[in-house]
């Protein structure tokens, strides 16, 4: 599994926020509020991710006192990691675009309200990308003391 690339990250979340902005104009008058309650999941779950990511590194490179990690569990969290991260930077792109198109009429408290939610939720996507980033990074297996044997004349025919 290759580790995700930050222009993947921005790309997708620079499509979502063009995508919102284009689109928000013909139909913000038909959704309701935005709900206030992502901003809170999305930090839970930046916590979540940060403080796994610092104890997987502990536990990886010697440093923690528990029992040795079994090798899918790290690969569950790279897995977890690698889709967090996405989802949140397309968060992070829907809530942006969505701050572009409201914040031309924060005069109307209704458009006031969107904005604050959506730049809350903007953030909270941000910090998750970071901590999924940080938690990926984490599930890498520091390099082995030992030298690989030299392979160089076993098996040459004579």
């Amino acid at each position: 599994m290759a580790p995700t690339r930050i222009r993947t990250l921005i790309l997708a979340g620079l499509v979502c926020a063009i995508g919102v902005r284009l689109l928000l104009p013909l139909f913000y008058a038909d959704i309701p509020p935005l709900p206030w309650t992502g901003v809170p999941a999305l930090l839970i779950l930046t916590v979540a991710e940060a403080l796994s990511g610092r104890n997987l590194r502990a536990r990886l490179h010697g440093r923690s006192q528990g029992t040795p990690i079994h090798p899918i569990a790290v690969a569950r969290m790279a897995a977890l990691a690698k889709a967090s991260s996405l989802a949140a930077a397309i968060f992070a792109g829907l809530s942006a675009g969505f701050v572009a198109y409201v914040v031309g009429s924060l005069d109307k408290i209704a458009y006031r309200a969107d904005a604050v939610v959506a730049a809350g939720t903007l953030a909270a996507a941000i910090a998750l990308t970071v901590a999924a980033l940080y938690l990926e990074n984490s599930c890498r297996v520091p390099p082995s003391d030992e030298e690989p044997e030299s392979t160089a004349g076993a098996g040459s025919p004579d």
